[in-house]
């Protein structure tokens, strides 16, 4: 992985410690467990993670389970799953925000008695026509300036479940003529009569994330709050919870631009679409940018953290090209897959000088560019396949592959000749009989013309059959967040995103392949072994690409 490279918020910290900052720096990612991580949540997880690193601090994961109506345990354990896959441990520990929901329900009963908070009958609708707008200032509530004895009754009836929901809110008590619209008295807790997934039916109120947030920081020790830049106009409502509730050591919150990825979308509500619309297989489809996605396709945990310090840390809007993280994992596995030759659309070639029955084997390198790899026995025999589109009828010029009384080296064995072509009764090529110049299977030929086209082959007795699926952007549209008018995102999945090769003939060295295991097949591409489906190879990345490093 390339060296460090600063960013803004390591200069925040480096002022700090400057300034005499003495408690030991602490970081969290806080995810809502209602979907599964993406590669957008790899860049928060990273921010994070790599401050703590650097400044010898502790980092937390803590799940934002504060809104039951859509959590999961099974995106719990996904969360986890993800953090640890991608080397992220939570050294400072594991936590639910729902932990706290005893303290932040104490601190609001804190707010009330000093009447920094009041219950709003007002109805949602009500409650925006009230908020005013960017430009007008918002009303007082006819509720605000109910008494403290008043509140303190109602919201514990709140808590005991009296009331409805939607009916009863609890709002901060700040300014309704706030030139900032978070901070015109914001709701704090909401009625919510729904199971908590590790709460059960104990609570029938539910703190909102603004509100809960920065207390949950502020009671881990969390010094570096470090979120997305939509939360940069809620940081004053963060510090005003944290100020009036009275931390000694409060937590200070900073924010950072979002990753954003052409050709994809990042809203876990648009991807929790996809899933339940049945437009992809799963939240782990290799063509979804979650991180469960990326790892069946066959990223790498390596690949992805280089591609997310490649696309930096700033504030300021962009988007990055997915081929920059098509480019890290090819540079990865370039130096660190094996070699294997697979071929994809099989023609059948005899070499009919070549005994039947009989084999030889031909030592290939693993992987040329790494000499510790060893190499791997390949065998040669009378019947082999070959790529369809490595042999031509009608070749055009300079075609240096195979056709009619041509010749090619069959990689890392014999030249052949091709001697005569069979087809079927729609003229479509179905054999090649080829000759086989049998003093050239150790190294070049000494007399004769030159042969400069090399194509790659496996035995028709010894190969294994398989399945490869050949994955390309979701959608077709780049800037995915920027939909026409008149459309919405879906109209823009790309209909060719997934192309399914049956009966594609392997070398049996991938026999033994185990799920998850990565391979350059030579000239094809860069595959990975599916997790889900026997005898299915997902192609992580095609070999080559224009893409240029900024």
């Amino acid at each position: 992985m390339s060296e460090e490279i600063s960013n803004f918020i390591h200069d925040i910290v480096d002022a700090d410690l400057a300034a005499g900052f003495s408690r030991q720096i602490h970081t969290r990612f806080p995810p809502e467990p209602n979907g599964y991580l993406h590669i957008g949540s790899a860049k928060a997880i990273w921010i994070n993670y790599s401050t703590a690193q650097k400044y010898g601090g502790l980092f937390n994961l803590r799940y934002d389970d504060t809104n039951p109506v859509r959590e999961d345990d099974e995106y719990v354990r996904s969360i986890e799953e993800d953090l640890r896959w991608l080397g992220c441990d939570p050294s400072g520990g594991i936590y639910y925000g729902s932990d706290y929901f005893e303290q932040c329900y104490e601190f609001a009963i804190k707010l009330i008695k000093e009447g920094k908070a009041y219950v709003c009958d007002l109805s949602p609708d009500e409650m925006r026509e009230y908020r005013g707008t960017l430009t007008e200032p918002g009303k007082d509530s006819p509720y605000r300036n109910r008494s403290v004895e008043e509140n303190l009754d109602l919201f514990e009836r709140m808590k005991n479940g009296e009331f409805q929901n939607g009916t009863r809110t609890l709002r901060a008590k700040i300014d309704m003529s706030s030139p900032n619209m978070n901070l015109r008295d914001p709701a704090i807790y909401r009625i919510l009569h729904v199971s908590h997934h590790r709460q059960g039916d104990k609570w029938c109120i539910y703190p909102l994330y603004d509100y809960a947030h920065p207390i949950q920081d502020a009671l881990e020790g969390i010094t570096h709050s470090l979120c997305s830049i939509e939360f940069e106009n809620h940081r004053p409502l963060y510090d005003w919870v944290v100020e009036n509730i009275g931390f000694e050591k409060p937590p200070r919150q900073f924010e950072f631009a979002r990753l954003n990825i052409t050709n994809t979308v990042m809203s876990k509500r648009y991807l929790r679409e996809l899933v339940e619309t049945g437009r992809v297989d799963g939240w782990d489809d290799p063509r979804m940018p979650t991180l469960s996605g990326l790892r069946r396709r066959g990223y790498t945990p390596t690949s992805i953290i280089e591609f997310v310090r490649r696309a930096g840390v700033a504030k300021t809007y962009s988007v990055v090209d997915i081929r920059l993280l098509e480019y890290c994992i090819r540079e990865e596995l370039n130096q660190t897959a094996l070699r294997r030759m697979a071929v994809t659309k099989p023609i059948k070639l005899v070499i009919t000088n070549y005994p039947e029955g009989k084999t030889e084997t031909f030592p290939l390198p693993n992987n040329p560019l790494d000499p510790e790899s060893g190499t791997r026995d390949v065998v040669f025999s009378h019947d082999l396949y070959i790529e369809e589109e490595d042999f031509s009828l009608d070749p055009p010029p300079k075609y240096q592959r195979l056709r009619l009384g041509g010749e090619v080296r069959l990689m890392g064995a014999y030249i052949v000749r091709c001697d005569e072509v069979i087809t079927d009764d729609d003229g479509n090529v179905t054999e090649l009989r080829c000759t086989a110049d049998l003093e050239t299977g150790n190294g070049p030929r000494t007399e004769g013309p030159r042969v400069r086209g090399t194509i790659h082959w496996v035995s028709a007795d010894h190969c294994v059959e398989a399945d490869l699926n050949l994955y390309e952007n979701l959608f077709t549209l780049e800037n995915v967040g920027d939909v026409p008018e008149g459309t919405n995102y879906l109209d823009h999945l790309n209909p060719d995103s997934l192309q399914k090769l049956t009966g594609c003939k392997l070398e049996a060295a991938l026999a033994d392949a185990k799920p998850g295991e990565r391979f350059q097949f030579v000239r094809t591409g860069y595959f990975c072994v599916d997790s889900h489906h026997e005898g299915t190879f997902n192609r992580i990345v095609v070999l080559k690409d224009s893409f240029k490093l900024p």
